[in-house]
Parts: structure tokens; sequence; C-alpha cells
């Protein structure tokens, strides 16, 4: 649950930041470098910083796991739009279409493929950040895995490993049919 919400907020945050990064290209770089520079951040201080502001809590898991997920996210997304074809763009303001309903309608669906592969990312990634969690206390599976830590029990250690191998690859598998069902054009290309 804590990973499914981490990239839900990831992507509300990184559609609106990806617009603003095409719309004014000034500001790519900028908010490329802001969410690459939050991703170099250590996950033990992120949760540090967050922890003033949102007590020890879920939240703290979420926002922190999701602003990991902001990097993966804008920068697929910003390359899933720079991928359409400019005659595809050409031919769709030739039929009369304007900015918004050119992005929703040729654009987004074009870029999908390259889109949905960054959630595919994130969302891998996140499974495994999310055991980080566990030092403020809510971190899923983690905190299965520092108490085995602790307890020096390495069954539960490689338990809670497996379990967690096992979700990443189950929700890239999921991601990978929602890709496969709203891009049937692209089902030949390899993922």
């Amino acid at each position: 649950m804590i990973t499914l919400v981490s990239v839900a907020l990831g992507i509300v945050v990184a559609v609106p930041l990806t617009l603003l990064a095409r719309r004014y290209r000034t500001t790519e770089s900028l908010i490329l470098g802001a969410s690459t520079a939050i991703y170099t951040i250590p996950s033990l201080a992120m949760f540090s910083l967050l922890l003033p502001y949102l007590g020890l809590s879920t939240t703290t898991v979420v926002v922190g796991l999701a602003l990991y997920s902001l990097t993966i996210l804008v920068r697929n997304m910003l390359a899933g739009l720079a991928g359409v074809p400019g005659e595809v763009k050409e031919a769709a303001r030739g039929m009369g279409y304007g900015n918004g309903r050119l992005l929703v309608n040729v654009e987004v669906p074009l870029a999908l493929p390259t889109i949905i592969a960054g959630i595919r990312v994130a969302t891998v990634s996140t499974v495994a950040l999310t055991t980080v969690g566990a030092i403020v206390g809510f971190g899923g599976l983690g905190n299965l895995l520092y108490e085995s830590i602790r307890t020096r029990f390495k069954a539960e250690i490689l338990t809670a490993s497996v379990i967690c191998v096992l979700l990443a690859v189950t929700l890239d598998l999921v991601l990978l049919g929602v890709q496969r069902l709203f891009t049937p054009w692209a089902r030949g290309r390899t993922s």
C-alpha cells in the first residue's frame, strides 16, 4: 500500500512538473536537476529532514518515496513526449488540434509506452526503498527485516527479502499488462 500511494503521489506531482518543463524549456534543466538532487539524498537523511514537518507517520515515508520517484517519472514523461514524431504533431495541427487536444489525444497516447516504463521503474525501486521506512517504524516489510536483523533471525530476513522481490515482480507484471492493454499498437516492440 505504501508503494502504491507513493508512486501515485509521485505521478500527481510529476505530471504538472513535466508540463511546466515542457512548456518553458528554461525550467526543464532546473526541474530535472532538482529532482535528481532529491534522488541523491540518502534515505535516512530524507526521512530525518521530513520528520519535523510530517511527524513520525506513514506520511513521512510516502512523501519521501514520492520525492524519490520524481526523477524517474519526470524524465520518462519528458522523453515520451519528446519522442512523438514531429510529422504526427504537424498533421494533428493541420486537422485543427489545439495545444490541449494535441497533448491529450495525440502526444500522451503515443508517449504512453515510455511513460508507463517510467512508472514501472519507479514502482519497482519504490518497493525496495519502502523497506527503509522501518527506520521511522513504517516500512512495511522493512519492519520485518529490521526486527530480524536485530534478532539475527536469518529465515525472516530471507523471507522478507523474497517477498519484496515477488512484490516488485508482481507489480511490474501488472503494470506491463496495463501498458499492453492501453497501447495495443506497441505490442510488437520490446518493453
